[in-house]
Formats: structure tokens, sequence, C-alpha cells
């Protein structure tokens, strides 16, 4: 087997933090080569880290670039990415197609998971995670598999809003993945505070957070463990105007037959539109605060 194909290419800024036990976070590209449009894509890639670091952690995004897996992207990477065309989504099964024809593009959460654990890391972020999708409970996304066998706290706002969330949190108690909220005992709905819906277990503070997690591993579980946090109530929408916009959208893509792996960025896109913007100021949002409270955390793996 040709070792190049499994070689992790580390920043200078992350291989030292592992080499000195840092506090390190890792970031998903998806959103900035799918999630969002340029250079709101771009700013919010800077942010993040900054947030991260704030919290004296160091952030290491995730991506694939020319068939290489990258932990941890210098600047100019960072706007390749988000000014890139003909970038693809990189989950589980398309680490091999993209090594041997050269491809870039950005990791979906279940990539992001796969790569972070292989280098040691504990702490991800990231907006919200793929689930089982609203109207088609065969259509499951590879993230809540990877969930289910990868030992790491995962931040998140909940799932997607545009997904069927009882579903997905049935799923998640099957898989026996601890869903913890955040200051909360109920379910994000993404661009939304409350779903309604309620998690397995509160957590009110990093430390708590850190130390559930921990627990859960010492007892045998290896599976993640979700933690799940609102978005900042000046950017939440009211449940009733995302929940029309989200329906419309899935109307849209419906009637263009759009599926597979298309589905949630046009969605995302049609929302934001549909919205006046105001989704993508929430996804904004939250996406910032998940970067930061995932860097406290980090601070009890060293």
């Amino acid at each position: 087997m040709n070792p190049e194909y499994g070689r992790l290419y580390l920043t200078s800024e992350v291989r030292q933090a592992l080499d000195t036990r840092l506090a390190i976070v890792a970031l998903e590209s998806t959103v900035i080569t799918h999630g969002l449009p340029y250079p709101e894509n771009l700013e919010l890639a800077i942010d993040m880290e900054a947030e991260i670091r704030q919290q004296q952690a160091v952030p290491a995004t995730v991506a694939v670039l020319d068939g290489k897996v990258h932990i941890g992207l210098d600047p100019a990477q960072l706007e390749r990415l988000a000014k890139g065309v003909n970038l693809h989504k990189i989950s589980v099964r398309d680490f091999g197609p993209a090594a041997i024809s050269g491809l870039s593009g950005g990791t979906t959460v279940a990539g992001t998971l796969v790569v972070a654990q292989r280098a040691g890391l504990k702490v991800f972020a990231t907006g919200g995670i793929g689930g089982v999708h609203r109207g088609e409970p065969f259509d499951i996304s590879t993230d809540l598999t990877l969930l289910r066998i990868t030992p790491m706290i995962v931040v998140c706002a909940g799932a997607k809003a545009v997904l069927d969330l009882p579903a997905t949190l049935e799923v998640l108690e099957t898989y026996g993945i601890p869903v913890l909220g955040y200051q909360t005992d109920e379910f994000p709905a993404f661009y939304s505070y409350s779903s309604g819906l309620p998690v397995s277990c509160q957590a009110d503070s990093p430390e708590q957070a850190a130390k559930i997690a921990q627990a859960h591993w010492a007892n045998g579980s290896s599976s993640a463990v979700l933690v799940c946090v609102p978005p900042p109530v000046e950017a939440a929408l009211p449940p009733d105007v995302i929940s029309l916009a989200i329906e419309q959208a899935l109307a849209e893509a419906q009637a263009k037959n759009i599926r597979g792996q298309r589905v949630t960025p046009f969605l995302l896109s049609r929302v934001s539109e549909l919205t006046h913007g105001a989704s993508l100021q929430a996804n904004l949002a939250l996406l910032r605060n998940n970067a930061r409270l995932a860097g406290m955390i980090a601070a009890y793996f060293r």
C-alpha cells in the first residue's frame, strides 16, 4: 500500500499543539465550500478560528487539497477553499477517490470525525450535524454512523433544521449517543432556540460537559458525545417563520428532483433567500458561538 494515501498534513501550529498537549478544536470545512457564499464563508472561517484562539486553544480546520488531507490550514489555503470552484464534499467514502484523482474539497462532519480521531483530537465544533431527512426515513446521514463509533465531543446547534429532528433523535438514542443540552433541557432546532424535544442530559458548564464525556468513555462506550448549544438569542429565528421557509424550500427541491449531497446546500441557500438573509445571520452567529464553547471545553482535554 502506498503510504502517501494515509498521510495527514498538519500545520506546524497543530503539530506543536499535539506535541505539547495544548487544547485543540477540530473544524469541518464544508461550511466553507458548500454552506455559505463568498466572502461570508471566508470571514466565518477566520472568525471561528479566532474564537477558538481566544479560549487559548488551537483551531484545526480539516480539508482536502489536491488529494491531500490537511489538519489546520494557513490563510492562503482558507481563501482557496472559500473562493474555489469545482470543490467536492468529502465524506468517509470520498477520501480514496480524492487521493487518487487529486481532488480538493471540504470535509463533512463524518469526514472530519475520521480525520480528527486519527490525529488524536477530542473536541470538534460544527454548525449542525446531519441526520434523517424529512419524508425519506432511509436517507440517513453518514454523520450519525460515524458519531456512533467516534469518541469525540461534538459541539453543535443540534441537527440541521431542514431534517426530521424527532427521527434524528431516535437514531441517536438507538446508537447510544448522549445528547447534552448546554444550559438547556431541550434539543436546539439549529436556527431556533428550541425544538420542544428533550435531550438526554443537561450540562451547565464546559467542565461538566467534559466530565460527562470522560465518564461516558471510561465506562466502555466509544460513541461521540453531542453538546448541543442553542443559537444566540439575539440571532435565533421564531420556529414558525423558519418552518414555513423550510417547507417551501423542501417542496422546491422535490420539484427540481434535487437529491443526494446536493439537497442540504440547496435547502440552506433557499431558506436564506426566503428569510431575506435572517437564517444566514443565525447560522453565522451559532457557528461562532459553537467554536467559542468548543474552545472552552477543549481546555479539559490537554
